[in-house]
């Protein structure tokens, strides 16, 4: 950044050119004064690390520029001032955490997308990117890339590939992607097949993703269900003891009708459906040995009395 605000002024500087002896004597221009704010703006953020203060200058330098009527001859120098500000504010804005608002304040100066500078749009999508919120630039990027005058600059394919690897990529557009690189004549053959070859993938990557989030939820419904049935078993030996431990305590109709209530109310059976018939009369059967074994039991203990 320091840098670039020094080219800017050296430039400017060095509009007249040295004089040679057999030219005449012809006065400087006058320097524009957002070449001054531009310098004190980039001082302020590398060397006092006054960020607030670093914005602050550079809008003041904007409405500076606004203001001043530039020579035919300065244009180009303009072009590169206006540039070298918003690469001051962008720095200083994220320096102070702000880095949400730096796509805004760059369109209050340049209006709309397509008429942003090359070096400005990549450190917006460098800085959104960065933040994990490419998709905030996609729609800017995208207006940018599609205007005609832009696929004429030398940059265009080098932006058009740092916008595939760094917004659609991550966000997931691969088709968007890969008609992005088929669709251009910016890119070069080799340059074209690795950036079709990092799609394709993404793209395997994104199917394996898919497929596993779906096999995912299975062991959890079966882990689910074998989880319910344990506690149904164990909740069935628990009542089973219970009534074991009291059944020779109770007569046999009153055992069998508690039994009966309980198998109906734990296996949820109509007793008036004919289904429900043969596991009535095993159940009868059940309790018909249980009592057999327990009279013979008493009788056993009476004999050894």
């Amino acid at each position: 950044m320091k840098s670039d605000s020094s080219t800017s002024a050296a430039l400017l500087r060095g509009l007249g050119g040295p004089l040679r002896s057999s030219e005449p004597v012809r006065a400087a221009p006058a320097r524009a004064p957002a070449v001054d704010l531009l310098e004190e703006a980039a001082d302020l953020l590398v060397v006092h690390l006054d960020f607030r203060a670093a914005l602050e200058t550079c809008e003041r330098a904007w409405q500076s520029l606004a203001n001043h009527t530039l020579a035919e001859e300065s244009a180009g120098t303009f072009l590169e001032v206006k540039c070298s500000l918003c690469v001051v504010g962008i720095q200083a804005l994220a320096e102070m955490d702000r880095w949400q608002e730096v796509l805004s304040w760059v369109l209050q100066y340049y209006q709309v997308p397509e008429k942003l500078p090359p070096k400005v749009l990549e450190l917006c999508i460098l800085l959104y990117s960065k933040m994990q919120e490419p998709g905030a630039v996609l729609d800017v990027v995208g207006a940018w890339l599609q205007d005609q005058a832009n696929q004429d600059l030398p940059e265009y394919g080098a932006l058009a590939e740092f916008h595939v690897q760094r917004v659609l990529l991550p966000l997931g557009r691969l088709s968007e992607a890969e008609e992005l690189v088929v669709g251009s004549a910016a890119f070069g053959e080799a340059q074209r097949l690795d950036i079709l070859q990092a799609i394709d993938t993404a793209r395997q990557q994104q199917e394996q993703e898919h497929s596993g989030s779906e096999e995912a939820p299975k062991p959890n419904r079966e882990g689910s269900v074998s989880h319910k049935f344990l506690s149904l078993r164990m909740l069935v030996r628990q009542l089973w003891d219970y009534a074991v431990s009291h059944f020779f305590s109770l007569p046999f109709k009153k055992s069998f009708l508690a039994a009966l209530i309980l198998c109906l109310l734990v296996v949820k059976l109509d007793p008036a459906s004919p289904s429900s018939l043969p596991f009535l009369y095993k159940l009868a059967q059940l309790f018909r040995w249980i009592r057999k074994a327990a009279s013979s039991h008493l009788y056993q203990l009476c004999i050894c009395d």
